[in-house]
Protein backbone atom coordinates (compact mmCIF):
# COMPACT_ATOMS: atom_id res chain seq x y z
CA UNK A 1 0.00 0.00 0.00
CA UNK A 2 1.49 3.45 -0.70
CA UNK A 3 0.13 6.54 0.98
CA UNK A 4 1.12 8.93 -1.78
CA UNK A 5 0.49 8.89 -5.70
CA UNK A 6 1.90 10.95 -8.28
CA UNK A 7 -0.49 11.71 -10.73
CA UNK A 8 1.53 9.89 -13.22
CA UNK A 9 0.32 6.03 -12.75
CA UNK A 10 1.90 4.33 -15.76
CA UNK A 11 5.77 3.31 -15.30
CA UNK A 12 8.52 5.78 -16.07
CA UNK A 13 11.80 5.83 -16.04
CA UNK A 14 13.95 8.72 -15.25
CA UNK A 15 17.90 7.93 -15.33
CA UNK A 16 19.63 10.38 -12.13
CA UNK A 17 22.33 10.81 -15.01
CA UNK A 18 20.40 13.50 -16.50
CA UNK A 19 20.33 15.52 -13.65
CA UNK A 20 23.28 17.47 -12.25
CA UNK A 21 24.71 15.75 -8.99
CA UNK A 22 24.41 17.75 -6.16
CA UNK A 23 27.58 18.17 -4.12
CA UNK A 24 27.86 16.45 -0.07
CA UNK A 25 25.07 18.61 1.74
CA UNK A 26 26.47 18.00 5.33
CA UNK A 27 25.85 20.40 7.43
CA UNK A 28 29.11 22.65 7.98
CA UNK A 29 29.91 23.06 12.36
CA UNK A 30 28.65 26.82 11.76
CA UNK A 31 25.37 25.62 10.30
CA UNK A 32 24.86 23.07 12.76
CA UNK A 33 25.39 25.48 15.45
CA UNK A 34 23.41 27.96 13.90
CA UNK A 35 20.17 24.88 13.85
CA UNK A 36 20.92 23.61 17.27
CA UNK A 37 20.11 27.73 18.06
CA UNK A 38 16.72 28.01 16.10
CA UNK A 39 15.67 24.62 18.05
CA UNK A 40 16.63 25.83 21.09
CA UNK A 41 14.43 28.69 20.58
CA UNK A 42 11.65 27.20 19.39
CA UNK A 43 12.35 24.34 22.64
CA UNK A 44 12.27 27.51 25.01
CA UNK A 45 8.91 28.11 24.15
CA UNK A 46 6.96 24.97 23.11
CA UNK A 47 3.68 26.27 24.57
CA UNK A 48 3.70 29.30 22.45
CA UNK A 49 0.09 30.19 21.38
CA UNK A 50 0.14 29.59 17.23
CA UNK A 51 -1.70 32.86 17.05
CA UNK A 52 0.72 34.93 19.11
CA UNK A 53 3.26 34.61 16.48
CA UNK A 54 0.38 34.50 13.00
CA UNK A 55 -1.36 37.77 14.17
CA UNK A 56 -1.19 39.77 16.99
CA UNK A 57 -3.86 41.63 15.66
CA UNK A 58 -6.93 40.27 17.18
CA UNK A 59 -10.22 40.71 16.39
CA UNK A 60 -11.87 42.87 19.89
CA UNK A 61 -14.20 40.31 20.01
CA UNK A 62 -12.65 37.15 19.74
CA UNK A 63 -11.87 37.00 23.73
CA UNK A 64 -15.68 36.96 24.08
CA UNK A 65 -16.51 34.25 21.37
CA UNK A 66 -13.94 31.90 22.70
CA UNK A 67 -15.16 32.26 26.49
CA UNK A 68 -18.70 31.85 25.11
CA UNK A 69 -17.43 28.93 23.31
CA UNK A 70 -15.85 27.55 25.86
CA UNK A 71 -19.39 27.69 27.66
CA UNK A 72 -21.39 25.73 25.56
CA UNK A 73 -18.64 22.98 25.17
CA UNK A 74 -18.80 22.92 28.59
CA UNK A 75 -22.62 22.47 28.81
CA UNK A 76 -22.53 19.88 25.99
CA UNK A 77 -19.89 17.77 27.47
CA UNK A 78 -22.04 18.00 30.82
CA UNK A 79 -24.77 16.83 28.70
CA UNK A 80 -23.07 14.08 27.13
CA UNK A 81 -21.57 12.55 30.29
CA UNK A 82 -25.06 12.78 31.81
CA UNK A 83 -26.34 10.93 28.67
CA UNK A 84 -23.61 8.52 29.09
CA UNK A 85 -24.34 7.29 32.64
CA UNK A 86 -27.92 6.78 31.66
CA UNK A 87 -27.10 4.53 28.87
CA UNK A 88 -24.51 3.08 30.97
CA UNK A 89 -27.34 2.04 33.75
CA UNK A 90 -29.57 0.86 30.79
CA UNK A 91 -27.47 -1.05 28.74
CA UNK A 92 -24.27 -1.86 30.41
CA UNK A 93 -21.90 -0.67 28.27
CA UNK A 94 -20.05 2.60 28.15
CA UNK A 95 -19.89 2.51 24.25
CA UNK A 96 -23.82 2.82 24.12
CA UNK A 97 -23.54 6.63 24.18
CA UNK A 98 -26.19 9.03 22.28
CA UNK A 99 -25.03 12.21 20.33
CA UNK A 100 -25.94 15.06 22.30
CA UNK A 101 -27.68 17.99 20.13
CA UNK A 102 -25.08 20.35 20.89
CA UNK A 103 -22.05 18.07 19.44
CA UNK A 104 -20.00 19.75 16.81
CA UNK A 105 -19.35 17.23 14.07
CA UNK A 106 -15.48 17.78 12.91
CA UNK A 107 -14.97 16.06 9.55
CA UNK A 108 -11.60 14.09 9.79
CA UNK A 109 -10.02 13.54 6.31
CA UNK A 110 -7.38 9.98 5.78
CA UNK A 111 -4.26 10.27 4.41
CA UNK A 112 -5.41 6.74 2.50
CA UNK A 113 -8.28 4.37 3.23
CA UNK A 114 -8.58 2.86 7.11
CA UNK A 115 -5.58 1.13 7.88
CA UNK A 116 -3.43 0.61 11.09
CA UNK A 117 -2.02 4.01 11.03
CA UNK A 118 -5.95 5.20 11.87
CA UNK A 119 -6.31 2.99 15.11
CA UNK A 120 -6.05 5.33 17.45
CA UNK A 121 -9.21 7.43 15.37
CA UNK A 122 -11.77 4.81 14.85
CA UNK A 123 -11.23 3.18 18.25
CA UNK A 124 -11.87 6.99 19.67
CA UNK A 125 -15.00 7.02 17.59
CA UNK A 126 -16.12 3.78 18.91
CA UNK A 127 -15.79 4.32 22.55
CA UNK A 128 -17.91 7.14 22.49
CA UNK A 129 -14.81 9.47 23.55
CA UNK A 130 -15.06 12.40 21.13
CA UNK A 131 -18.82 12.59 22.10
CA UNK A 132 -18.12 12.77 25.67
CA UNK A 133 -16.38 15.64 24.93
CA UNK A 134 -19.30 17.10 22.97
CA UNK A 135 -17.56 15.82 19.63
CA UNK A 136 -18.81 14.09 16.14
CA UNK A 137 -16.23 12.89 14.43
CA UNK A 138 -17.03 11.59 10.65
CA UNK A 139 -14.07 9.74 8.59
CA UNK A 140 -13.52 10.78 5.20
CA UNK A 141 -11.84 8.68 2.78
CA UNK A 142 -9.40 10.72 0.26
CA UNK A 143 -9.94 9.88 -3.51
CA UNK A 144 -6.29 9.95 -3.59
CA UNK A 145 -3.20 10.73 -0.85
CA UNK A 146 -2.73 14.61 -2.05
CA UNK A 147 -6.05 15.60 -1.35
CA UNK A 148 -6.38 15.68 2.37
CA UNK A 149 -4.30 18.83 2.58
CA UNK A 150 -5.92 20.56 -0.39
CA UNK A 151 -8.92 19.88 0.82
CA UNK A 152 -8.29 21.23 4.76
CA UNK A 153 -7.28 24.54 2.97
CA UNK A 154 -10.48 24.72 0.94
CA UNK A 155 -12.85 24.28 4.24
CA UNK A 156 -13.90 21.05 2.88
CA UNK A 157 -13.11 19.13 5.96
CA UNK A 158 -12.09 20.44 9.88
CA UNK A 159 -8.86 18.25 10.02
CA UNK A 160 -6.31 16.31 7.56
CA UNK A 161 -3.98 13.33 8.59
CA UNK A 162 -0.71 14.01 6.05
CA UNK A 163 2.65 13.90 6.41
CA UNK A 164 5.21 16.18 7.81
CA UNK A 165 7.15 16.47 4.18
CA UNK A 166 3.58 17.12 2.61
CA UNK A 167 3.01 19.88 4.80
CA UNK A 168 6.07 21.81 4.38
CA UNK A 169 5.35 21.74 0.39
CA UNK A 170 1.51 22.47 1.16
CA UNK A 171 2.82 25.49 2.57
CA UNK A 172 5.37 26.66 0.60
CA UNK A 173 2.60 25.96 -2.48
CA UNK A 174 0.87 28.99 0.06
CA UNK A 175 -1.89 26.96 1.79
CA UNK A 176 -2.60 28.30 5.31
CA UNK A 177 -2.43 24.84 7.27
CA UNK A 178 -0.52 23.86 10.01
CA UNK A 179 0.42 20.28 11.97
CA UNK A 180 -1.01 19.62 15.82
CA UNK A 181 0.15 16.49 16.09
CA UNK A 182 1.75 13.72 15.40
CA UNK A 183 0.62 10.89 15.39
CA UNK A 184 3.61 8.51 14.40
CA UNK A 185 7.18 10.26 15.69
CA UNK A 186 9.53 8.66 12.89
CA UNK A 187 9.34 7.83 9.39
CA UNK A 188 7.56 4.99 8.13
CA UNK A 189 9.28 5.24 4.65
CA UNK A 190 11.81 2.75 3.80
CA UNK A 191 14.04 1.15 1.28
CA UNK A 192 12.97 -2.60 0.55
CA UNK A 193 14.44 -4.70 -1.13
CA UNK A 194 13.90 -8.78 -1.56
CA UNK A 195 16.85 -11.59 -1.56
CA UNK A 196 16.57 -12.16 -5.31
CA UNK A 197 18.23 -8.71 -5.61
CA UNK A 198 21.05 -9.75 -3.94
CA UNK A 199 20.73 -6.22 -2.26
CA UNK A 200 22.19 -6.45 1.24
CA UNK A 201 22.69 -2.83 2.10
CA UNK A 202 22.25 0.62 0.07
CA UNK A 203 25.95 0.30 -0.77
CA UNK A 204 24.73 -2.78 -2.94
CA UNK A 205 21.98 -0.30 -4.88
CA UNK A 206 24.67 0.77 -7.33
CA UNK A 207 23.64 0.25 -10.84
CA UNK A 208 20.57 -1.14 -10.19
CA UNK A 209 16.44 -0.07 -10.83
CA UNK A 210 15.09 1.49 -7.62
CA UNK A 211 11.23 2.20 -7.81
CA UNK A 212 9.60 5.08 -6.41
CA UNK A 213 6.10 6.19 -5.61
CA UNK A 214 7.04 9.50 -7.72
CA UNK A 215 6.86 11.96 -5.01
CA UNK A 216 10.04 14.38 -5.20
CA UNK A 217 11.12 14.43 -1.48
CA UNK A 218 11.40 10.52 -2.55
CA UNK A 219 13.57 11.16 -4.79
CA UNK A 220 15.59 13.44 -2.73
CA UNK A 221 15.75 10.90 0.23
CA UNK A 222 16.91 8.52 -1.79
CA UNK A 223 19.80 10.50 -3.28
CA UNK A 224 20.84 11.74 0.46
CA UNK A 225 20.62 7.60 1.03
CA UNK A 226 23.23 6.90 -1.64
CA UNK A 227 25.54 10.36 -0.93
CA UNK A 228 25.55 9.00 2.62
CA UNK A 229 26.39 5.61 1.38
CA UNK A 230 29.07 6.66 -0.78
CA UNK A 231 27.10 5.85 -3.94
CA UNK A 232 27.10 8.22 -6.76
CA UNK A 233 23.02 9.00 -7.16
CA UNK A 234 23.60 8.71 -11.51
CA UNK A 235 24.82 5.08 -11.27
CA UNK A 236 21.34 4.53 -9.92
CA UNK A 237 18.33 4.40 -12.54
CA UNK A 238 15.46 5.78 -10.71
CA UNK A 239 11.68 4.07 -11.52
CA UNK A 240 8.39 5.39 -10.57
CA UNK A 241 6.24 2.86 -10.51
CA UNK A 242 3.49 4.35 -8.17
CA UNK A 243 0.75 1.49 -6.10
CA UNK A 244 2.96 -1.17 -7.39
CA UNK A 245 6.12 -1.09 -4.93
CA UNK A 246 5.87 -4.20 -3.74
CA UNK A 247 4.37 -6.12 -7.52
CA UNK A 248 7.52 -4.37 -9.28
CA UNK A 249 10.22 -6.42 -6.45
CA UNK A 250 8.36 -9.54 -7.53
CA UNK A 251 8.28 -9.22 -10.89
CA UNK A 252 12.14 -8.44 -10.77
CA UNK A 253 11.25 -5.17 -12.65
CA UNK A 254 13.52 -3.30 -10.29
CA UNK A 255 15.88 -4.26 -7.53
CA UNK A 256 14.40 -2.43 -4.28
CA UNK A 257 12.15 0.47 -3.88
CA UNK A 258 11.70 3.10 -1.96
CA UNK A 259 8.09 4.48 -0.48
CA UNK A 260 7.26 1.49 0.97
CA UNK A 261 6.33 1.61 4.74
CA UNK A 262 8.22 -0.74 7.49
CA UNK A 263 4.93 -1.28 8.96
CA UNK A 264 2.65 -1.88 6.27
CA UNK A 265 4.21 -3.32 2.77
CA UNK A 266 7.90 -4.95 4.47
CA UNK A 267 4.99 -6.54 7.15
CA UNK A 268 2.97 -7.96 3.87
CA UNK A 269 6.18 -9.32 2.68
CA UNK A 270 7.24 -10.93 5.53
CA UNK A 271 3.65 -12.67 5.80
CA UNK A 272 4.37 -14.20 2.74
CA UNK A 273 7.77 -15.17 3.75
CA UNK A 274 9.54 -13.26 1.22
CA UNK A 275 12.28 -12.09 3.82
CA UNK A 276 12.79 -8.80 2.30
CA UNK A 277 15.71 -6.13 3.71
CA UNK A 278 13.85 -2.89 5.11
CA UNK A 279 16.33 0.24 5.66
CA UNK A 280 13.79 2.98 7.55
CA UNK A 281 15.17 6.25 5.78
CA UNK A 282 15.92 7.95 9.14
CA UNK A 283 18.58 4.81 9.26
CA UNK A 284 20.20 5.82 5.94
CA UNK A 285 20.67 9.31 6.60
CA UNK A 286 17.48 11.42 6.02
CA UNK A 287 16.96 13.72 9.36
CA UNK A 288 13.83 12.01 11.07
CA UNK A 289 10.68 13.38 10.57
CA UNK A 290 7.07 12.50 11.86
CA UNK A 291 5.45 10.44 9.07
CA UNK A 292 1.90 11.06 9.85
CA UNK A 293 0.50 14.48 11.57
CA UNK A 294 -3.07 15.84 12.18
CA UNK A 295 -3.43 19.24 10.02
CA UNK A 296 -5.69 22.49 10.72
CA UNK A 297 -6.15 25.42 9.29
CA UNK A 298 -4.00 28.51 10.78
CA UNK A 299 -7.57 30.45 11.71
CA UNK A 300 -9.32 27.35 13.49
CA UNK A 301 -5.65 27.25 15.49
CA UNK A 302 -6.00 31.11 15.96
CA UNK A 303 -9.79 30.43 17.19
CA UNK A 304 -11.03 27.29 17.82
CA UNK A 305 -8.47 26.01 20.41
CA UNK A 306 -10.62 24.23 23.06
CA UNK A 307 -12.34 22.45 20.71
CA UNK A 308 -8.92 21.29 19.58
CA UNK A 309 -7.51 20.46 22.89
CA UNK A 310 -11.17 18.67 23.05
CA UNK A 311 -10.58 16.32 19.81
CA UNK A 312 -6.76 15.57 20.99
CA UNK A 313 -7.95 14.37 24.33
CA UNK A 314 -10.42 11.76 23.14
CA UNK A 315 -7.74 11.10 20.80
CA UNK A 316 -5.33 10.49 23.05
CA UNK A 317 -7.99 8.27 25.08
CA UNK A 318 -8.12 6.00 21.92
CA UNK A 319 -4.58 5.40 21.31
CA UNK A 320 -4.24 3.98 24.77
CA UNK A 321 -7.18 1.90 24.41
CA UNK A 322 -5.04 0.85 21.71
CA UNK A 323 -2.08 0.38 23.51
CA UNK A 324 -4.14 -1.91 25.87
CA UNK A 325 -6.20 -4.01 23.25
CA UNK A 326 -4.43 -3.98 19.69
CA UNK A 327 -6.49 -6.94 18.66
CA UNK A 328 -9.92 -4.88 19.38
CA UNK A 329 -8.76 -2.03 17.35
CA UNK A 330 -7.48 -3.98 14.21
CA UNK A 331 -11.45 -5.65 14.14
CA UNK A 332 -12.97 -1.96 14.29
CA UNK A 333 -10.40 -1.43 11.26
CA UNK A 334 -12.05 -4.49 9.44
CA UNK A 335 -15.26 -2.89 10.24
CA UNK A 336 -14.71 0.15 8.56
CA UNK A 337 -12.71 -1.39 5.89
CA UNK A 338 -13.15 -4.87 5.01
CA UNK A 339 -11.32 -5.59 2.21
CA UNK A 340 -8.12 -4.93 4.52
CA UNK A 341 -6.58 -8.71 6.08
CA UNK A 342 -7.37 -8.56 10.33
CA UNK A 343 -3.73 -10.20 10.06
CA UNK A 344 -1.84 -7.93 8.93
CA UNK A 345 -3.68 -4.85 10.18
CA UNK A 346 -3.01 -6.49 13.64
CA UNK A 347 0.93 -6.97 13.12
CA UNK A 348 0.79 -3.19 11.68
CA UNK A 349 -0.59 -1.62 14.81
CA UNK A 350 1.66 -3.63 17.10
CA UNK A 351 4.58 -2.77 15.06
CA UNK A 352 3.24 0.68 14.84
CA UNK A 353 3.09 1.38 18.61
CA UNK A 354 6.57 2.24 19.35
CA UNK A 355 6.77 4.80 16.90
CA UNK A 356 3.37 6.83 18.37
CA UNK A 357 5.72 6.88 21.70
CA UNK A 358 7.37 10.64 21.69
CA UNK A 359 11.02 10.02 22.15
CA UNK A 360 11.46 13.12 24.83
CA UNK A 361 10.67 11.47 28.25
CA UNK A 362 7.35 12.57 29.55
CA UNK A 363 6.17 14.22 26.44
CA UNK A 364 2.59 13.46 25.79
CA UNK A 365 1.03 11.53 22.89
CA UNK A 366 1.16 13.79 19.52
CA UNK A 367 4.10 15.87 20.73
CA UNK A 368 6.07 17.03 17.73
CA UNK A 369 10.43 17.84 18.50
CA UNK A 370 11.22 21.49 18.07
CA UNK A 371 14.44 20.52 16.86
CA UNK A 372 13.46 17.41 14.86
CA UNK A 373 10.82 19.98 12.76
CA UNK A 374 14.35 22.13 12.60
CA UNK A 375 16.56 19.38 11.82
CA UNK A 376 14.35 18.28 8.67
CA UNK A 377 12.84 21.98 7.68
CA UNK A 378 16.59 22.51 6.98
CA UNK A 379 17.25 19.48 5.08
CA UNK A 380 13.88 20.03 2.98
CA UNK A 381 15.44 23.28 1.79
CA UNK A 382 19.04 22.35 1.51
CA UNK A 383 17.83 19.26 -1.07
CA UNK A 384 15.82 22.43 -2.89
CA UNK A 385 12.31 20.95 -2.42
CA UNK A 386 11.72 24.61 -0.49
CA UNK A 387 12.21 27.90 -1.75
CA UNK A 388 11.84 29.27 1.35
CA UNK A 389 13.59 28.51 4.75
CA UNK A 390 10.86 27.73 6.84
CA UNK A 391 13.64 28.26 10.16
CA UNK A 392 14.08 32.08 8.78
CA UNK A 393 10.54 32.78 7.78
CA UNK A 394 9.13 33.53 11.21
CA UNK A 395 5.64 31.50 10.88
CA UNK A 396 5.60 27.95 12.70
CA UNK A 397 4.67 25.05 10.49
CA UNK A 398 3.72 23.60 13.39
CA UNK A 399 2.22 24.07 17.76
CA UNK A 400 1.93 21.40 20.37
CA UNK A 401 -0.63 23.86 22.07
CA UNK A 402 -3.08 21.99 22.09
CA UNK A 403 -1.90 18.64 23.06
CA UNK A 404 -3.18 17.63 27.05
CA UNK A 405 -1.35 19.51 29.46
CA UNK A 406 0.42 21.66 27.10
CA UNK A 407 -0.53 25.47 26.27
CA UNK A 408 -2.70 26.20 29.81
Amino acid sequence: MVRQRDSEQDETSTDSRSQPLKPDQTPRPSEDRELGAIAQRRADQPTQRLGQVLDHRRHPHAQRRRRASALRRALASALACLTCALAVAACGEAQDVTTPAAAKTLKVMLDWFPNADHAALYTAIARGYFKLNGLNVEPVIPAESAEPLKQLAAGKVNIAISYEPQLLLAREAGLKVVSIAALVQRPLTSIIALPSSKVKSVADLAGKRVGTAGISYQAAELHTALRKAGVNPSSVTEVNVGFNLVQSMLSGKVAATLGGFWNYEAIQLRQMHKHPLVIPVNEAGVPTYDELILAVREHEARYDGEELRSFLQALSSGERAVQRNPQAAANLLVEANPDIERKLQLASIEATLPATIPTEKGKPYGWQSPSQWARFDEWMYSEGLLKRNPNKEGYPPFTNEFLPGQGI
